[in-house]
């Protein structure tokens, strides 16, 4: 009886695989026969859209080269004095004597870490505040004046404070980063969350949805544009915090090289750092770029 069963089934699943692989072939035929039917003018825009968009990232790359391929040319003819402006040849020695003493990984690594962990606990923290000033508008007009004051005060002025609450090392410098960012992710976020329809959230109450539910159903949803901008914003501003950190406080991380490269007049160093730092920037910010157009695709499904 067992093998009678197995036979059964196997024979179901046969079927069944081979309905769903004629499922996949009607629905990729469908798809073929959409783009047959796509007009001329229409395969010249699409055409014309990707030559567009080759043609703008080709412009940038040799934009780039001609830059660094100038600057190189300048400094080796001696137009300019290499002892204040480095050139591409001697960061790019730099970067590999720093590689081969096996310090580079390190201190990229160190900026990294609180570069990152400023990041997320100043967006999450911020909104989960926005959050709980959009639920209660009492503590939201209380607190409205001191986030406005927080926000004009320049956060270098908290440094030494923050050295001596905090101690010097990671923790200031990731108390750095978050004050700079907390605030601004709070403002954007609490505008995103008072900026919804009143008309929708008329709607939602009067079919007897609670608080929670206009916030979660609704709120958030709306707000979910704009929390991208606050992520792309974040991005440059935790370098920034994470550095400024650096600057005070460190004994690790590009900001330290930076710093001590400007105090014994290693302007290659300092160059050096900097150009690393700026390709931290991009990836980080390629990738929060790259989420956006995943999530985007996700919410179109």
């Amino acid at each position: 009886m067992k093998t009678k069963d197995k036979s059964k089934t196997s024979v179901n699943d046969k079927k069944w695989l081979k309905q769903i692989g004629g499922d996949k072939g009607k629905v990729k035929s469908k798809q073929n026969k959409d783009k047959a039917n796509y007009s001329k003018e229409y395969k010249i825009f699409v055409r014309r859209s990707i030559w567009k968009k080759a043609i703008i990232i080709a412009i940038q790359v040799g934009l780039l080269v001609l830059l660094i391929s100038l600057w190189e040319v300048l400094a080796k003819t001696g137009r300019i004095n290499v002892f204040i402006t480095s050139s591409p040849t001697r960061i790019w020695n730099t970067i590999k004597d720093l590689f081969d003493s096996g310090t580079l990984f390190h201190h990229i690594g160190v900026t990294l870490y609180e570069a990152l962990l400023g990041f997320f606990i100043a967006t999450i923290a911020g909104t989960i505040i926005a959050m709980i000033l959009w639920w209660n508008e009492t503590i939201r007009k209380v607190l409205d004046p001191y986030i406005v004051v927080l926000n004009s005060l320049p956060k270098i002025a908290l440094g030494p404070i923050l050295i001596v609450w905090v101690g010097i090392g990671t923790e200031s410098i990731v108390a750095m980063a978050v004050l700079i960012m907390i605030v601004i992710t709070i403002i954007s976020m609490l505008n995103a969350f008072t900026a919804c329809d009143e008309n929708k959230i008329m709607l939602m109450r009067s079919m007897r949805a609670n608080k929670f539910q206009v916030l979660y159903k609704l709120i958030i949803p709306n707000a979910f544009c704009d929390f991208i901008s606050v992520l792309k914003i974040n991005v440059g501003l935790t370098w920034v915090g994470t550095i400024m950190g650096e600057y005070l406080a460190s004994r690790a991380g590009l900001g330290y090289l930076i710093v001590y490269g400007g105090q014994v007049f290693k302007l290659d160093l300092v160059m050096a750092s900097t150009v690393i730092l700026c390709i931290l920037a991009a990836l980080m910010y390629f990738i929060v770029a790259f989420f956006e157009k995943r999530a985007y695709k996700h919410r179109e499904k």
